[in-house]
């Protein structure tokens, strides 16, 4: 189980590293390469696509944080 849940860990750690890359930033950073809008909203995303992107890395972040607290405190240890 340990192990599944390791190897969990560092692939959701790829995808959010993934996903903040892809944020624009200043420069409009990775984003502006995938076509990802650079306009801004309410939000802070201009576009439906900047605010799916905004939603995936928080799903992600959190998915991150509740495995890494699985980890820490497993029973099974």
């Amino acid at each position: 189980m340990e192990t599944i849940l390791s190897v969990l860990q560092v692939i959701i750690s790829v995808i959010v590293v993934f996903l903040v890359l892809m944020h624009s930033g200043k420069d409009a950073g990775l984003s502006g390469a995938f076509g990802v809008g650079s306009g801004t909203g309410p939000l802070g995303g201009g576009s439906m696509v900047e605010r799916n992107l905004n939603r995936w890395t928080i799903f992600f972040a959190i998915l991150f944080i509740l495995n890494a607290i699985v980890l820490l405190k497993r029973p099974w240890a």
